[in-house]
């Protein structure tokens, strides 16, 4: 395990932050509407391992839909989605979910990260969705 800190930001920089995250670890795509939408890629951390360096969480733009359990959050001037937050007992309990394609690393750290797929259309998110070339 190979905890680094990465610095990460919208596109236009007003939302910054740091995380403390091991790429080698893991991250996740999943399939549900939203992600789908974002091709989003996240990758989850514990609230101790993120720190917003600029931005402020309430003058960002947010988005819930489902359970409501998660938060989306977006830069309202260059529409990045650069992070989620929320808390869900079956990941532990409180969490962020940072967006891999915002962290500020040369594109072959992205290439070597290990993908997991999630079956989030079926609600079925610890297993791998048939169909993955679109993710």
């Amino acid at each position: 395990m190979t905890v680094q800190t990465y610095q990460a930001s919208c596109h236009c920089g007003a939302i910054r932050y740091e995380v403390d995250l091991d790429l080698d670890a893991g991250t996740s795509r999943c399939n549900c509407s939203m992600c789908t939408k974002l091709r989003k890629w996240g990758a989850l951390v514990k609230p101790d391992a993120f720190r917003l360096l600029k931005g402020e969480i309430e003058e960002m733009g947010h988005y819930q839909f489902g359970t409501f359990s998660g938060s989306y959050r977006f830069c309202k001037t260059c529409g990045v989605h650069a992070f989620g937050d929320g808390e869900l007992e079956v990941l532990g309990g409180k969490y962020y979910s940072v967006n891999v394609a915002c962290l500020d690393v040369d594109h072959a750290v992205f290439a070597a990260a290990p993908v997991k797929f999630m079956d989030g259309a079926n609600n079925n998110w610890f297993e791998t969705p048939a169909i993955t070339s679109h993710m």
